[in-house]
């Protein structure tokens, strides 16, 4: 068998020898072919960007009487640019405004390396009719459990706070108090990462996934931020940077 095998790489040998000389033009075309092929990069991250809400169920209503997921559509359809201008494969869902149901969100591309959820937030309607929608703002991110990579949707989590932080966002923890309707589990103080884990989008995700909700547009002041072109595109990049950042840790 050792004969053999040594007898075929000779032949192989001496067959590509013969081609390099009879044909060396070619023989030098076809090393630059293979060479660009083996300098191309390892194949593109593949991310799903979910537009959250859709226009017939626009989800919050901001002070200002404007849908919340118009704010979800300026930010995702920037994090998604900012995705494929890096490489990036990117599937959007939800951005042409076609209603999809939640379960089904992220099995839009089930095979998929990682799926974020772009969201507004609102408060609870106690906070609301007392007049408090001044003393509540910033972002949180939010992960669930029942997510079969939970871990990997945890480092994620933690990587896009990381970026919001850096990008001087700070994080919202209202959603921790412990009354009806929020008292989700706080993970990381500082990053704002929350455990919610009966969050259809990320439950149902085969893939590890994360919804972040950018700041809280019922706060008169807090809309008018987010509102700005330019911290619409400081907080989709910063989200880009994280999504990418636990992709290649």
């Amino acid at each position: 068998d050792v004969y053999k095998r040594q007898h075929f790489l000779q032949a192989v040998i001496g067959v590509a020898s013969a081609f390099i000389h009879r044909f060396p033009r070619a023989a030098a075309r076809a090393a630059l072919c293979a060479g660009a092929l083996w300098a191309l990069p390892a194949q593109a991250t593949h991310i799903v960007v979910d537009t959250g809400h859709a226009p017939n169920r626009p989800g919050a209503t901001g002070a200002s009487g404007r849908v919340e997921y118009l704010y979800n559509l300026d930010v995702s359809n920037l994090v998604a640019a900012d995705l494929r201008a890096a490489g990036d494969r990117v599937t959007q869902v939800a951005a042409n405004g076609a209603e999809v149901e939640l379960g089904k969100r992220s099995r839009m591309a089930p095979t998929a390396d990682f799926f974020v959820s772009i969201h507004h937030d609102s408060m609870q309607q106690q906070y609301i009719d007392a007049g408090r929608q001044r003393e509540f703002a910033g972002f949180s991110v939010f992960v669930s459990e029942r997510n079969p990579k939970y871990e990997q949707s945890l480092r994620c989590a933690r990587a896009i706070g990381e970026e919001l932080v850096a990008a001087g966002e700070k994080p919202s923890l209202y959603h921790a108090e412990p009354i009806a309707g929020e008292n989700r589990p706080l993970i990381d103080r500082r990053l704002g990462v929350h455990r919610f884990d009966g969050l259809a989008v990320l439950k149902t995700a085969p893939m590890p996934a994360v919804l972040v909700e950018v700041g809280v547009i019922v706060n008169p002041d807090e809309e008018r931020r987010l509102a700005r072109p330019d911290v619409i595109k400081r907080v989709a990049q910063a989200i880009a940077r994280g999504a990418r950042a636990c992709q290649h840790p």
